[in-house]
């Protein structure tokens, strides 16, 4: 069954999860719970047609011992609070589809933090496939989008024609993993850049006739956070 979006926006607000955005872990807390046991069965026969009421709530609270999305919490509490058929018929049918629910809703967050075209494409096209597509967007499309995206970001930086040490770490990143790849956008973008705005801070300093005030604000631009440094190249050095 295809989800439409406006109708999986109403149920955000019952039926989300608890996320951690554009990472591979969510993913892995969206995973329906697996069955506590194995049961023998014949073709055509579910594991739940043999089991007593015991085994069967024990199978219910195994899957909320894994802390499940809202949407599979509440199908399960109100299985629990009904009979034994209840019980029944949310694990063969109704657990599929509160995990189908909360992985829809978890991918709305996730377009929701307005990701980059790679993540935002294969997104949608999981939201208009089936609860399988949407369990391996999660699973693994995800990413495997987020790294497009990031590739896409860090080859922009280069198109930029950085300095050296910008430069460096962008290509060591491009030839990474996709860990890499994140850290470098994440923290290794700012230390390059400060390392480049560093250099560029003392060419400034070794110039000839510079002013007392230049000097000072490029001191003090060396000592102070990167994002202070970088302050100093792009803008401060010419208000002095």
């Amino acid at each position: 069954m295809k989800h439409t979006r406006p109708a999986l926006a109403l149920t955000i607000g019952a039926l989300a999860p608890a996320l951690l955005l554009a990472t591979p872990a969510l993913a892995a807390g969206q995973a329906a719970a697996a069955p506590a046991k194995a049961v023998a069965v014949t073709a055509g026969e579910s594991p739940y047609d043999t089991m007593s009421d015991a085994e069967l709530r024990a199978e219910v609270n195994h899957i909320l011992a894994g802390k499940p999305g809202k949407g599979v919490t509440s199908a399960a509490d109100k299985a629990l609070a009904g009979t034994t058929e209840d019980v029944r018929t949310f694990l063969k049918t109704g657990l599929a589809k509160a995990q189908d629910d909360d992985n829809a809703v978890a991918i709305l967050r996730i377009l929701g933090g307005k990701p980059g075209k790679g993540v935002t494409r294969e997104a949608n096209k999981a939201l208009d496939g089936t609860p399988a597509d949407r369990t391996a967007f999660l699973k693994t499309g995800l990413a495997k989008a987020q790294d497009d995206d990031n590739t896409v970001a860090i080859l922009r930086i280069l198109g930029g024609k950085p300095g050296k040490g910008v430069t460096r770490e962008a290509n060591k990143a491009l030839d990474g993993t996709p860990a890499d790849r994140t850290a470098f956008l994440k923290t290794g973008l700012r230390l390059a850049q400060a390392e480049d705005d560093r250099v560029e801070a003392f060419r400034i300093l070794a110039r000839p006739g510079i002013s007392e005030a230049l000097y000072a604000a490029a001191q003090k631009a060396i000592d102070g956070t990167p994002e202070e440094l970088r302050y100093f190249i792009t803008v401060g050095q010419f208000q002095v």
